[in-house]
């Protein structure tokens, strides 16, 4: 047993003691080996990025030159059976157009006017496939 205070001691002698200084031995980055050069993991994550870029347009060419193979010249006689269905469809559309234009009263509701501009696009619309047929 010692009657002596190690808190208070400890913190006198911690006052009392000369600063540390750092090492003089400072590191001079500048002339390391690997100064200047990409580091290993730069170039695999670089490389791995480019390698998901690889199989990205493999994926886009091999899904362009399937949709190329699905195109293909419609037979003529599906052809006309098509635009002949789609004339009939314009005949139901143009039937309902004219029996629409006969109102006595004009097209005052906007229920009324988006119904005609609703029948006049698709029928613009189904000539114009008529057209591409």
């Amino acid at each position: 047993m010692s009657d002596k205070n190690f808190i208070v001691a400890n913190a006198v002698e911690n006052i009392l003691a000369a600063p540390k200084l750092p090492s003089q031995k400072d590191k001079d980055y500048l002339k390391k080996k690997a100064y200047g050069s990409v580091p290993k993991y730069l170039t695999k994550i670089r490389n791995e990025i480019e390698d998901e870029y690889n199989l990205v347009r493999e994926m886009q060419i091999e899904e362009q030159n399937e949709r190329d193979r699905q195109k293909f010249l419609m037979p003529d006689s599906e052809r006309q059976e098509l635009i002949s269905a789609l004339k009939k469809k314009w005949e139901s559309l143009n039937k309902q157009f004219q029996e629409k234009t006969h109102y006595v009263m004009p097209l005052d509701t906007l229920g009324k006017k988006n119904r005609m501009d609703g029948l006049t696009k698709e029928m613009d619309q189904i000539e114009s496939d008529i057209k591409k047929l």
